[in-house]
């Protein structure tokens, strides 16, 4: 079973080999991004975290979600023909250890906390049960199933509601479809579970029967009812990612991050966030994101794999990506840092500026409307408003040197494979492609002609013509 064959305290089977038909979509339903990962992650983290290990049941688009999972620390089973719960389990079952517990969970449960899975572990264990069932009250039942409960208190079955009776309707507690089971008794149960006409679909929810003729069948109420969540279309989906940014955002404000609209910013799982950092609205921070003590991310920011150090302004509608920016140095508005990007302490890196595998080292500034790609930038060297680094002659890349103190002035093209020396000063409006030698000044314009009393005989030739016209 690769990484999970040594787990702490037993075995996860999450469901994942449905294909979501209700989502409108071409994706399976399990493959859906919520906050950055697939939506089966969500619930596999939170196994693997409470000291599980883990078996996905796959069929649709099975290829597609061992890719998504790999390297997470999972193994797999192939449920040959979707017939039910049951029979998806009995798939997940059958690559476990002879003894144990296992924990069902669902791949469209992205709620579920790992401390609820410990919690239902720690109950089942001590209630000595074959089964444990959670369970969630609701105003409104509907459609789910309900848990019948017994004279003392425990699981006596789980009736769908199609099936129930007016009494069995009006019980609000119902089935969320988590469990944890003892494996060999569950092995053993498994093949007595009949099939359920129309579809011939064998219902892991019988097993709750066969438990409570034994005397030990128990039942776990959720505290938060929202952990029970499935979801089934778009807008559940839409209604989890809410939810799990609210719990991620929160987390961050306990740990002394500000945020100036709570409710309006992305921040997903990975990300890292210093205290006193402020995080301003609209802000989008994905992947593996580290922010500084004291930094502020400026509104609409899109910061992707990025790392920030303490006290970095990144201003409004800026783009970073795989960047590294250095203690104290402002980035914005309106920059994009591209992946290779490393921006030393104290630089600047303007409006519309483009970087890419560019290095900025201390007190360099780059202040606006400019690109600079595959290229060095010395300490405290100024880089004037225009200009580009030409670093693809179209068959290859080719790299800029430019050094500490140089300067560049506006509306230069530095034509690359090219060296600016330490304290060199070039002209604006110059194409460069000679090395320039360190604290020299190079110009390269054509030369200016001028014509005295030109314009205006130019003008007077127009009028004339416009007049015959």
């Amino acid at each position: 079973m690769s990484d999970s064959e040594s787990p702490k305290r037993g075995h996860a089977v999450i469901l994942a080999a449905g294909r979501g038909t209700r989502m409108r979509s071409r994706l399976g339903k399990v493959l859906h991004p919520v906050l950055g990962r697939p939506m089966v992650a969500w619930p596999t983290e939170a196994a693997r975290a409470a000291g599980l290990g883990v078996v996905l049941v796959v069929n649709h688009q099975e290829d597609a979600v061992r890719s998504a999972m790999a390297g997470r620390g999972v193994a797999f089973a192939r449920q040959e023909v979707p017939r039910g719960t049951g029979d998806a389990v009995a798939a997940g079952v059958s690559v476990l250890p002879e003894s144990g517990t296992v924990v069902v969970l669902n791949g469209d449960g992205p709620l579920i906390r790992s401390r609820t899975i410990t919690r239902l572990l720690d109950e089942h264990a001590a209630s000595g049960a074959l089964l444990t069932v959670v369970s969630i009250e609701v105003d409104e039942p509907g459609s789910y199933g309900r848990i019948v409960r017994d004279a003392s208190g425990g699981a006596a079955r789980i009736v769908e509601a199609a099936h129930a009776s007016a009494d069995e309707l009006a019980i609000a507690e119902v089935n969320t479809g988590l469990y944890a089971m003892d494996v060999a008794w569950l092995r053993s149960v498994l093949p007595k579970l009949a099939p359920h006409p129309p579809k011939g679909e064998v219902y892991l929810t019988d097993c709750v029967e066969h438990a409570a003729a034994e005397g030990r069948a128990r039942v776990m109420v959720l505290a938060d009812p929202d952990e029970a969540l499935g979801v089934n279309s778009q807008v559940e989906r839409a209604a989890a990612a809410a939810i799990l940014q609210k719990r991620i955002v929160t987390g961050h404000m306990r740990r002394g991050v500000a945020f100036e609209d709570p409710f309006n910013v992305t921040v997903e799982p990975g990300v890292t966030l210093g205290a006193d950092s402020w995080v301003e609205r609209g802000a989008v921070l994905r992947g593996n994101t580290t922010v500084g003590e004291g930094s502020r991310i400026g509104a609409h920011a899109v910061v992707h794999d990025a790392q920030i150090a303490d006290d970095v302004l990144v201003l409004a509608h800026s783009v970073l990506e795989g960047a590294r920016v250095g203690r104290g140095s402002t980035v914005g508005p309106h920059a994009r840092l591209r992946p290779g990007t490393v921006i030393g302490e104290r630089c600047k890196v303007g409006n519309f500026v483009e970087t890419k595998k560019a290095i900025l080292e201390d007190g360099a500034k780059v202040s606006h409307l400019s690109y600079i790609g595959d290229a060095r930038v010395g300490a405290k060297a100024n880089v004037g408003a225009g200009t580009i680094t030409c670093n693809y002659d179209g068959f290859g890349k080719h790299r800029t040197d430019i050094g500490a103190g140089a300067f560049i002035g506006s509306n230069s093209a530095l034509v690359a494979p090219v060296s600016i020396g330490d304290g060199a000063i070039v002209g604006a409006g110059s194409v460069i492609v000679r090395d320039v030698s360190p604290d020299a000044i190079a110009v390269a314009r054509g030369t200016q002609d001028q014509r005295p009393g030109a314009a205006a005989r130019f003008r007077s030739r127009r009028a004339t013509r416009s007049k015959k016209d």
